[in-house]
């Protein structure tokens, strides 16, 4: 095959798998048919997901790994910006490298797909969704760790832990909840598509990172 075929036919792959990213984030992988995929995608051929990706599992798998990556990528390389020139960056910063990267991954806008795709796999997919990043993509978010943890205040490991934890969490669900509120179209909303709102994330997010320690 010529470089124009296989241009070709990676571009009708990717069709595939944005039609796909679509309506997952929409109605679940459950609630989706190849038939539907082939369909948005504009292939009049509707065994295209099997033959581009061998199965609807394959795909999901597909679509996962590419916005792990994406996000990973553009972890990494905002943080070695920050660190550029030896500079130790701020805690506010680490907490935006966390968050921002992780906004419009594949430049859907407010839509923000691939985040809703991932909310609703962690809720009815986990183990899939796991498998599929299975620890790879995230040498960015580990290094965001490690430098909260020599940002924050002196305290017991464990608790440290602990408390990364509690400010992955909260972000994670922020999110989630923002876009709960932008998936309803039935009414405008003022505050989840501002830029303020992450801003706000950040800031309180840095909080729980810098709160104070409680004296055993």
């Amino acid at each position: 095959m010529g470089e124009s075929g296989s241009s070709n036919k990676k571009d009708a792959a990717n069709a595939v798998k944005l039609a796909a990213l679509r309506l997952f984030s929409e109605r679940g992988v459950d609630g989706v048919t190849v038939r539907e995929i082939a369909d948005l995608a504009g292939h009049k051929n509707h065994g295209s997901v099997a033959y581009y990706f061998g199965s609807k599992e394959a795909l999901v798998r597909a679509i996962v790994e590419d916005g792990a990556k994406i996000i990973d990528e553009r972890r990494v390389a905002m943080l070695d910006e920050l660190e550029a020139g030896g500079r130790k960056p701020t805690v506010r910063e680490v907490i935006d490298a966390i968050i921002y990267p992780s906004v419009d991954v594949m430049g859907e806008g407010d839509e923000d797909c691939y985040l809703r795709l991932t909310q609703i796999l962690h809720l009815t997919h986990q183990e899939l969704f796991e498998s599929a990043v299975a620890n790879r993509y995230n040498a960015g978010y580990q290094r965001c760790l490690a430098l909260l943890r020599e940002l924050m205040p002196p305290m017991p490991r464990e608790l440290a832990s602990q408390r990364l934890v509690f400010v992955g969490t909260y972000i994670a669900q922020i999110l989630a909840a923002r876009l709960t509120a932008l998936a309803d179209k039935s009414r405008p909303h003022t505050i989840w598509p501002s830029d303020r709102t992450l801003r706000h994330l950040s800031k309180t997010a840095a909080a729980i990172a810098m709160a104070p320690v409680e004296e055993a």
